[in-house]
């Protein structure tokens, strides 16, 4: 009677040592989507900021079509990778939504580089109040970025370390992906005198 007790202990806590093994992923999972959604909500900002930037460059900067078209046209490709407001979505970003938002990345730093030949544009309330919003929103942008990259990095030890990985393998819990995007720069450093 004895081994019977502990046989059931034994599997009981087994099946307890699994289900909570189980929780913690799907908790795991569900933070990761949580922290990615802190990334997109930056992200959407940022593109909502953009076409005032252009616009307000476009006065000042009127041979700079080229830059603008560009511009505008990342942000686009970027809006693009961008799943609908309100939707849940998987995860994991993809490459390909990464490789849009750093195009984007150098496109701004393009137009920020238009906006130095311009002292008229830098002196520009509009435009200061647009680069300072960009630049809040920048550092918003990575510090999501750094805590989703966190969490994914917790779960992915967690998806590839024994014994969880085992759980991970039979429930199908797979390594998350890394977001990593380029911040636009601030300012252009200061240049020495000699």
């Amino acid at each position: 009677m004895t081994v019977i007790w502990v046989v059931l202990g034994t599997m009981g806590a087994v099946v307890l040592a699994v289900a909570s093994s189980y929780n913690r992923f799907v908790r795991q999972r569900n933070l990761i989507r949580d922290s990615w959604s802190n990334i997109d909500t930056e992200l959407r900002r940022r593109h909502d900021l953009i076409p005032n930037l252009v616009e307000t460059v476009e006065g000042y900067a009127v041979h700079e079509r080229e830059v603008l078209s560009e511009v505008t046209e990342a942000r686009a490709a970027a809006v693009g990778y961008m799943e609908p407001a309100g939707t849940v979505r998987g995860s994991e970003p993809t490459a390909a939504q990464a490789g849009a938002e750093n195009a984007l990345v150098g496109s701004l730093r393009s137009l920020l580089a238009v906006a130095e030949r311009y002292p008229d544009l830098k002196a520009d309330t509009a435009f200061l109040a647009l680069q300072d919003e960009l630049t809040n929103t920048e550092d918003r942008i990575q510090a999501a970025r750094r805590f989703y990259n966190a969490n994914v990095r917790a779960y992915n030890q967690r998806v590839e370390s024994v014994p969880s990985n085992a759980i991970a393998s039979v429930f199908g819990f797979r390594t998350d992906r890394f977001f990593d995007v380029e911040p636009v720069p601030r300012e252009r450093p200061p240049t020495a005198t000699l």
